[in-house]
């Protein structure tokens, strides 16, 4: 089943926003966990600025089996940890929706789950944008959350 859904993957369509979005040939998916939760904007400088994410992480059964927040950290409930930095990013096909992005991962924690993944690609955004209007200098320091899905695609190296 694991190569089944890897193979759908890289046989998306070359308009599909993941197109550029693509792991290096030793790296093959582990996990798709779908999350759900917050954006968190900050008003600075008449501009929402963005802070963090707040989202749950579930399995394909729909069980919450980790976090992922500000780093960008990904935490699972065994303990396992990676941190994440920004390799390439693609719009989301839908307006005022976060864009989809392809970062590299380095384990910060336990062994589980995450500790051998060495990507992570965040596709199938809905929501999370920053609010459109700018905020007033009365609004400086408030934080906005934003509702946002999306689903991450965790990889290791073969």
């Amino acid at each position: 089943m694991k190569k089944l859904i890897a193979l759908a993957v890289f046989l998306a369509p070359a308009t599909s926003p993941a197109h550029g979005l693509k792991v290096d040939a030793d790296e093959s998916l582990a996990l798709i966990a779908p999350a759900k939760g917050v954006q968190i904007y900050e008003c600075s400088k008449n501009e929402w600025a963005f802070v963090a994410p707040a989202a749950d992480l579930f399995d394909k059964d729909g069980n919450k089996i980790g976090r992922h927040y500000a780093g960008p950290h990904w935490e699972a409930d065994d303990g396992s940890k990676i941190v994440g930095a920004v390799k390439a990013r693609a719009d989301a096909p839908a307006e005022a929706t976060i864009p989809w992005l392809l970062l590299s991962a380095k384990s910060v924690g336990g062994t589980g789950i995450f500790s051998g993944v060495s990507s992570v690609r965040r596709v199938n955004t809905a929501g999370g944008a920053a609010p459109r209007a700018h905020c007033s200098a009365a609004e400086a320091g408030q934080l906005v959350r934003v509702p946002y899905t999306a689903d991450y695609y965790f990889f290791t190296r073969n």
